[in-house]
């Protein structure tokens, strides 16, 4: 359905306010005063039939006037329809008088409580936190944040039904297909170089492809999305525990790689410092009694217990 908006261009509401209520007034009162002539001063008949009906349609339709004006607030705008068809939007903010017949839609079911305009300003959706297979099959529940808001408020309107519950919908489904695109993580261990995203460690890449489908997806109802931000990423209570027993021994793993690179390099320079300076000639099966014995100092858990040589190292 193609809705061009039609910009309303409304009187300004005083004038109309004030004229209302001083020919109110002045009925009421040209209609009290005729009573009182007609009984106590024999006043001619024919102005207190006019009074009369001036006081009837006053009474009738001067009230129903009331109806055209319409106080529109910063960010906020009124989309009307006539006799069921489109009429135009208000957006700029002040008092105005419009078409009292016309009828103001805001596309939701807040119209029921008075609430008749359509807000422009942001807001923020909080999707609800969804259970997901990754792109591992790993159960993993998430769920974010989309912050947006009403860009075309007559599209919102009139293209799509309960704009606010089109986009949660939209929203749910989105996150989860794109979720399911990648793995909570990378499955590599210790330094291991990998370049694929992943949704703990890309979370910010990730959140702006949402984004992007998200807008795609909402963007014939008139709705702007300004921000997705993931807010819960976690593995599902039946994997949880085993995700974190593998995720501790790849910590460990990364730790004892590094301890061994360490000692070596520690190793071979002792050596090349000893050699270097002449302090002692080792053969090579002292070397290797040396090698071992400083790996397993450097290398262990718990410290060293010294054992002194009084024999010769030759």
């Amino acid at each position: 359905m193609d809705i061009k908006e039609k910009e309303v261009r409304g009187i300004s509401g005083f004038p109309v306010l004030i004229a209302v209520i001083a020919l109110m007034v002045f009925a009421i009162a040209f209609f009290a005063y005729e009573c009182y002539a007609y009984e106590y001063l024999n006043d001619n008949t024919f102005l207190f039939v006019t009074s009369c009906v001036l006081f009837c349609i006053a009474v009738a339709v001067l009230p129903f006037l009331f109806l055209g004006l319409k106080a529109v607030r910063p960010n906020e705008a009124y989309v009307f329809t006539l006799f069921g068809k489109y009429y135009g939007t208000l957006k700029k903010e002040g008092f105005f008088f419009v078409n009292p017949f016309c009828i103001a839609n805001n596309g939701t079911d807040e119209g029921l409580k008075n609430k008749r305009s359509v807000s422009l300003r942001v807001q923020s959706l909080v999707n609800a936190v969804q259970k997901v297979n990754d792109k591992m099959g790993n159960p993993i529940m998430v769920g974010a944040v989309v912050i947006w808001k009403v860009s075309d408020p007559t599209r919102a309107v009139f293209v799509v039904d309960r704009y606010p519950d089109f986009l949660s919908n939209q929203a749910d489904s989105i996150i989860r297909n794109v979720a399911r695109l990648y793995p909570y993580d990378s499955m590599s261990d210790g330094d291991d170089e990998d370049d694929e995203l992943t949704l703990r460690g890309s979370s910010q890449e990730i959140a702006n492809k949402m984004k992007n489908e998200l807008q795609e997806s909402v963007r014939d109802a008139g709705l702007e999305i300004l921000e997705v931000r993931i807010n819960q990423l976690s593995y599902s209570e039946e994997i949880a525990q085993a995700m974190l027993q593998r995720q501790q021994a790849v910590a460990v793993i990364a730790a004892r790689r590094k301890i061994v690179e360490g000692a070596v390099s520690m190793v071979d320079m002792a050596l090349k410092e000893l050699e270097e300076g002449g302090i002692v000639n080792l053969d090579d099966e002292k070397k290797a009694q040396m090698v071992s014995n400083l790996l397993v100092v450097l290398c262990g858990n718990k410290d060293a217990q010294p054992v002194l040589n009084s024999g010769s190292i030759s």
